[in-house]
């Protein structure tokens, strides 16, 4: 009893040194604080160069990226313009880099076609002049369980270190149609509050070469289209925010994934911001990956998303758009 007696300080001692080791191991490897605001707008004070052509373009994500959008930019684009990418089933940053250890949900079923590529060869090849990735939503659950900061810090340090003149995107979705706190409350709020202040400005602050990683603002886009129509009587076949959204042969309306006009304005949106030119009298009439017409807006439908898009891209000088920043 007297040996046990006289062990007991220095067992305690022995977990006060434990606990303090391990207090500066968290404090030393822990991640850095996001940066400010003004810190971050700092790395955006000047575009990207115009690029010259077609680019060979990376898309990594979900169902908010899917095959119709990436395909109707190739409509789109320039000549020389081709693409790739990796998507699941809800899959974010964290599911899709650890693909396939463990494989993203879904994986097998959405990347059974000819432009599938995995991410853990395509975008160590430098094969790509751009990478655009994703997070999945619920936005707050992302960031809570798949520490959305650290991935996309992975994401474009992978890029960067394959190719340094890589153009690495974060592309902006959106919520459900029909959340709590109202949509477009949220589109409005979502983007400063977690997109860049959590996600963002986590991810910069991680890179200690404080690349800029630049955005393509689909949630901003489709929130002012949205805003347009309904300012207004709208225009055959886009008279409510929910035209823009697919809707079942049998009538289901879906809150979150697009019709072929949401996928347009969204095809659109990726023009404007990869190639920095505005999208104004683009065609309007596209097809699917399936070879069959687009449901397609009305031309004057199409001009008003296209001057939409324009506008919202370059009144954001993270777009990297020249024009954004003739804007400013």
């Amino acid at each position: 009893m007297t040996t046990i007696s006289r062990l007991l300080p220095w067992a305690g001692l022995a977990l006060i040194a434990a606990g303090l080791v391990a207090l500066a191991v968290w404090w030393w490897t822990r991640p850095p604080a996001p940066l400010t605001r003004a810190e971050a707008d700092a790395l955006y004070t000047a575009p990207l160069p115009e690029p010259e052509g077609g680019m060979n373009v990376y898309f990594v994500g979900h169902s908010l990226v899917g095959k119709q959008i990436p395909h109707k930019l190739a409509q789109l684009a320039p000549a020389g313009h081709d693409y790739r990418m990796q998507t699941g089933w809800g899959a974010g940053l964290m599911p899709n880099w650890n693909h396939p250890n463990p494989p993203v949900n879904g994986h097998d079923v959405e990347n059974a076609h000819d432009r599938f590529r995995p991410a853990n060869e395509a975008i160590p090849s430098g094969d790509y002049d751009a990478v655009v990735v994703t997070e999945s939503v619920n936005l707050r659950d992302s960031i809570r369980w798949g520490d959305s900061p650290e991935y996309l810090f992975r994401f474009s340090q992978a890029a960067h270190a394959a190719r340094p003149d890589v153009r690495f995107y974060l592309y902006e979705v959106w919520h459900g149609l029909y959340i709590e706190d109202g949509w477009l409350e949220r589109v409005d709020r979502d983007l400063p509050e977690l997109w860049e202040d959590v996600i963002l400005f986590g991810a910069l602050a991680r890179d200690p070469d404080r690349r800029p990683i630049y955005l393509v603002p689909g949630g901003q886009v489709l929130a002012e289209i949205v805003r347009r129509v309904e300012a207004g009587p709208g225009y055959p076949g886009l008279t409510r925010r929910e035209d823009l959204f697919y809707r079942s042969p049998e009538g289901v309306q879906d809150d979150i994934h697009m019709s072929d006009i949401g996928n347009y304005a969204i095809a659109l949106t990726f023009y404007a911001v990869l190639y920095q030119k505005s999208p104004v009298g683009l065609p309007h009439q596209l097809l699917l990956t399936d070879g069959t017409p687009a449901k397609a807006p009305t031309p004057e439908a199409a001009r008003m998303m296209q001057e939409a898009v324009w506008d919202v891209v370059t009144r954001l000088p993270r777009t990297g758009v020249s024009a954004a920043f003739a804007a400013d």
